[in-house]
């Protein structure tokens, strides 16, 4: 898991800035590109608003490294069980994001844009609001600190605002100055979509805001109630926008270039909070360096599953086969007080079933 968070990093800072590929091609396989001081260093070509932030706060690049870390985490594992299984690894990841397609390849072209991509996006924007205002609340950022903007009592007068809230503003801001930023001032097709996937997002944090409580009192009464506001968790954010990539809105540029149209003239347009692609997807059924798809030879899959991460589906009709394993698991396990769980090792044999 640590080499993906490694190989995503780098295609995180690829997508946000492609001039700077070069230095953070050089910076692959070296454990300092996890450090927020070395990756300011090799994107020496990083422009405006990222660029002030790697100048004048270098603790924040160190957030959206752990949002971007965060982001791929999910993302595997909303698509764990998908022919796309939003895998890192073997620099197929960075096929799917590849900005510079470069001129006269149309299979770039047809490549760009598509619902996986927007959904990486999304869920990458979603995991720095998420990490920047998650050290606001634990008071690992100078800069921010807990909400307490939110007083007074409730309508009802049972409970009072109080406790620290997620500064969910700051967090926005942060990642909206550092995802958009190379973004914000060009004006073609592909930069609506990544400033849109971007908000879409940052708003599946910021619009489901929940509130958390805590009673006050002696022998636990709840003779006082305080209410604060905190972000919704993670997994939340990556279930909502799964569901905004199955209904994700096929769009195309209006005749000005500056608004987002959908394709067909009986789909609503969509909002905020949706997900938009301009191209279709490759099936992701064999494996191809062109287009990102590492294919689905060798996955494993489930035989009696008629879902997508069944046989028939994952491996494209061409069938799997079916093996023995033998796994070591815990089994045995006991309590001793106080407070430990022990177990015994015991192995099994379990049936696998594997694309061919």
């Amino acid at each position: 898991m640590a080499s993906a968070h490694l190989v995503f990093t780098v295609f995180f800072f690829y997508l946000l800035c492609p001039t700077s590929i070069i230095g953070l091609w050089w910076a692959v396989g070296s454990p300092l590109v996890m450090d927020h001081r070395s990756i300011c260093r090799k994107t020496r070509r990083l422009i405006g608003k990222q660029a002030e932030i790697c100048r004048k706060e270098p603790e924040i690049v160190h957030e959206v490294i752990k949002g971007a870390k965060l982001g791929t985490g999910e993302c595997q594992f909303q698509f764990k069980e998908r022919r796309w299984n939003c895998s890192t690894a073997d620099k197929f990841f960075g096929r799917i994001l590849n900005q510079d397609r470069g001129r006269g390849n149309d299979w770039w072209r047809n490549l760009q844009d598509i619902r996986e991509t927007a959904f990486v996006y999304a869920v990458t924007s979603a995991g720095v609001t998420f990490a920047v205002t998650q050290s606001c609340s634990m008071g690992e950022l100078l800069q921010c600190g807990c909400d307490y903007q939110m007083k007074g009592e409730s309508p009802d007068g049972s409970w009072e605002w109080g406790g620290c809230g997620d500064d969910i503003d700051f967090g926005y801001t942060k990642s909206r100055e550092f995802m958009d930023a190379q973004t914000r001032h060009r004006s073609d097709i592909r930069t609506l979509l990544t400033l849109h996937n971007n908000e879409a997002g940052r708003l599946a944090v910021k619009n489901f805001m929940r509130t958390e409580c805590k009673c006050h009192g002696l022998s636990g009464s709840c003779a006082v109630k305080t209410c604060w506001k905190k972000m919704p968790i993670f997994r939340e954010v990556g279930v909502r926008l799964k569901e905004r990539f199955n209904g994700a809105f096929q769009v195309m540029g209006s005749n000005n270039g500056k608004y987002l149209i959908p394709v067909g003239d009986t789909i609503k347009a969509p909002t905020a909070e949706d997900l938009v692609y301009t191209n279709e997807s490759p099936n992701f059924c064999k494996r191809n360096r062109k287009t990102g798809s590492q294919g689905t030879k060798g996955r494993a899959c489930n035989a009696t599953s008629m879902g997508i991460g069944g046989c028939d589906l994952l491996c494209c009709g061409r069938g799997y086969k079916e093996r023995q394993v033998v796994v070591e698991e815990n089994c045995k396990c006991r309590f001793h007080w106080c407070c430990v769980v022990k177990c015994s090792k015991c192995t099994a044999v379990k049936t696998v079933h594997e694309c061919l």
